[in-house]
């Protein structure tokens, strides 16, 4: 692969409220055992971009933690791998990333130092599968300067928070809106970019040059008038993290067979950290009905249409419908739980009810099994 990756995992984002409270986007818990980060570590793994850069910052100790070992997404080579990089205090900058350029900027000698001639940026908050070998094939076809990975989304669907292109017939990108008000296009950017290594490297340095510090607004809109920017469509599943809505939709998708059998046993894989837990446990009086448990669970009770993430531990009789729980909850005895998402290491007291009444409810309960 002619190419180096970039990942971007350092922002901050509250439309997650408590979720993110403790934990980076990219660490977020998706389908049972994987996080949202192994997505995009995994595609690139799969077209043979040897050498990756995740920079991290808010939040990042459960990130860098699922990041100790880079086996598991075979980055464990002599020549490339996967770097980490977190804000660094020099001589010549104090300050933590202010953006996405920003952060490229201060981890410029990751590109200087390297050899391929183009860069696949990616951020940690999105859901897919991609064969960047096709995305890079295009963009050499198209003679670009910059290739946006794009995807057309519903009519209905509010895009106020995504960024919305709007192409010509030969697919270069005539406008770009960030999150506009009122969309003029329903093609959206999946916040994916190939670029030349050596044009990336110019344009972050005369971004930080003029104390500009975004990469969207500060060089694709920026530059879509001086530069060839292309977008390249996918049809295939792609989703986006970025709020309570969307994780749990995101999450009740793997309940689908269609959308279960696309990426787990359909080729490319996606990999993740391999943990070696006992399979999950169900004693006598356990009912599923539609629902995935995860790995070294015991499950005494009914669970439907929900996602149990790994060591969770659901007492006698107790009614799990149309939820999330996510690593090492203790649901005790008699407890009900409808429409929410229920935060790691939580214990549910016995004879205890919650139901999400206006959407989902994210309950973060006091952990009384961990005393420090």
């Amino acid at each position: 692969m002619k190419a180096i990756g970039i990942i971007l995992a350092g922002g901050n984002n509250h439309k997650l409220g408590a979720l993110s409270e403790k934990r980076a986007v990219g660490a977020m818990p998706v389908a049972g055992s994987y996080r949202s980060i192994d997505f995009a570590l995994s595609s690139m793994s799969n077209s043979r971009v040897q050498k990756v850069g995740v920079f991290t910052q808010y939040n990042a100790g459960s990130l860098n933690e699922h990041l100790s070992s880079s086996k598991w997404w075979d980055f464990g080579r002599k020549q490339g791998g996967l770097y980490v990089f977190t804000p660094t205090i020099t001589a010549d900058n104090g300050f933590w990333y202010r953006g996405t350029a920003d952060a490229i900027y201060q981890n410029l000698s990751f590109l200087k130092n390297s050899h391929e001639p183009y860069v696949i940026i990616a951020s940690a908050d999105c859901v897919y599968k991609i064969d960047f070998n096709k995305v890079l094939e295009y963009h050499i076809e198209k003679k670009a300067d910059i290739t946006v990975v794009c995807k057309d989304m519903p009519e209905d669907m509010n895009l106020e928070r995504y960024g919305t292109v709007k192409m010509n017939e030969e697919s270069r990108i005539e406008e770009f809106e960030e999150k506009p008000l009122v969309a003029k296009s329903h093609t959206i950017s999946c916040g994916i970019y190939v670029i030349r290594r050596r044009q990336l490297i110019d344009m972050i340095e005369k971004c930080a040059e003029e104390d500009r510090y975004d990469f969207v607004r500060d060089v694709l809109i920026r530059y879509k008038d001086m530069k060839h920017i292309y977008g390249y469509k996918i049809k295939d599943y792609w989703k986006n993290i970025a709020t309570v809505e969307d994780y749990f939709q995101t999450n009740m998708d793997f309940l689908k067979p269609e959308i279960r059998d696309y990426f787990f046993k359909q080729y490319p894989d996606v990999y993740s950290k391999v943990e070696d837990q006992p399979p999950a446990k169900y004693n006598a009086g356990a009912k599923i009905k539609n629902s995935l448990i995860a790995s070294g669970c015991i499950v005494n009770g009914t669970v439907e249409d929900s996602i149990i993430f790994k060591e969770a531990y659901i007492g006698n009789n107790c009614y799990i419908k149309n939820s999330i729980i996510l690593n090492d909850v203790y649901i005790g005895d008699n407890t009900y739980i409808e429409n929410c998402i229920v935060e790691s290491r939580g214990t549910m007291r016995a004879n205890s009810y919650y139901k999400g009444e206006n959407g989902i409810e994210i309950v973060v309960e006091r952990n009384d099994r961990y005393v420090i």
